[in-house]
């Protein structure tokens, strides 16, 4: 075999192994294997000219070109794990998060302002030592009203007009329900309880009134419990809720199951008690009604009300609400509006 023959697969095997060194992908590496290894390839294509060779020259020939062959060989499968490397870190990078950046906001819901207020006058109330008692919505005609002092023909039950489920069993018109199942529980020991929830009536609805709304009802009994303790529990809670500075009266009133009754004011949120439209040019608003828990209901209750004394007291979440942020539609409560509900977030 001529020097020049054996000269040129040297060269052609030196100029192979510098365009494979300079190959950094996999396209690359694909391509430089089936232009030189591969079946179609020029080791291939230097493999067929043995056969036209004189005998003489086969052999050395052939040498040679397997000589150049392994070699590639060699040099690929190195560069074919180099370029695995460089495309998993290439992979690595492109895919990388940064730990360091502040993750994407996800949208964050809020509580219901009604849910809101009940957790604050909750809060109120229980660090006066007072109890959470729940009762259910649905209640027997003889608890929600008549255990109440309201028997089948009272007149009170005209302002109550609510949902029958039954014709013993109503949706409840008021919390006052609980005050008997809270008795009947704790009699004849002193209890100290509020009762948050959801109330229902038959009415029209309008900005001032739904039928649907919330009340949180009190009750407090025991030997010694009188008139003025219900004055003192009302002004804390006012202060707490409504400033450090709220002023409270009492005003005579009337209900079944309280005997004397009260209404409960505070001075107006918005004149600070100079007067306004919003608190008819009078100074106050009025926020809860409430007094001594009436015999009847007591003895109803499981107590003797010849050596034990009650208060009561409920109020309208709405309606403090309402008072306290200037609202003045109840029906934003109910209408899932979120631009009304996100300010209260």
């Amino acid at each position: 075999m001529s020097a020049e023959a054996t000269q040129d697969i040297e060269a052609y095997a030196t100029r192979a192994l510098a365009e494979l060194e300079a190959v950094l992908d996999q396209k690359a590496l694909e391509a430089w294997y089936r232009a030189h290894l591969s079946p179609s390839g020029t080791v291939t294509a230097l493999r067929k000219q043995i056969g036209s060779l004189p005998p003489e020259q086969r052999k050395p020939f052939g040498a040679r070109v397997n000589t150049a062959a392994n070699g590639l060989k060699e040099a690929f499968e190195r560069q074919k794990g180099v370029v695995e490397k460089l495309e998993l870190e290439r992979a690595i990078r492109r895919e990388a998060v940064d730990v360091t950046l502040p993750s994407r906001p996800l949208p964050v819901g809020g509580l219901h302002p009604i849910t809101t207020a009940i957790r604050e006058i909750e809060r109120v109330f229980n660090g006066m030592g007072f109890e959470t008692f729940e009762s259910p919505h649905a209640e027997l005609d003889e608890l929600n009203f008549e255990l109440l002092n309201m028997p089948p023909a009272h007149p009170a039950r005209d302002m109550q007009d609510t949902f029958y489920i039954s014709e013993c069993a109503v949706l409840r018109t008021h919390t006052s329900p609980g005050q008997i199942r809270a008795m009947r529980k704790y009699a004849p020991g002193p209890l100290r309880v509020i009762l948050p929830g959801r109330c229902y009536r038959h009415e029209q609805v309008t900005p001032r009134s739904e039928m649907q709304f919330h009340q949180v009802e009190g009750l407090m009994v025991g030997p010694r419990v009188r008139l003025s303790d219900l004055k003192g529990v009302l002004l804390a809670c006012a202060r707490q809720v409504f400033g450090k500075d709220q002023q409270i009266r009492l005003r005579g009133s009337y209900f079944p199951f309280t005997e004397p009754s009260v209404e409960a004011d505070i001075r107006c949120t918005l004149c600070g008690g100079e007067g306004c439209r919003v608190c008819k040019h009078t100074g106050w608003l009025e926020i809860a009604g409430a007094g001594l828990v009436h015999p009847t209901v007591l003895r109803n209750g499981g107590y003797d009300p010849s050596v034990v004394r009650g208060i009561a007291f409920g109020m309208g979440v709405e309606r403090s609400f309402m008072l306290l942020h200037g609202i003045t539609d109840i029906r934003h409560f109910f209408q899932n509006d979120l631009r009304f509900l996100r300010q209260f977030r």
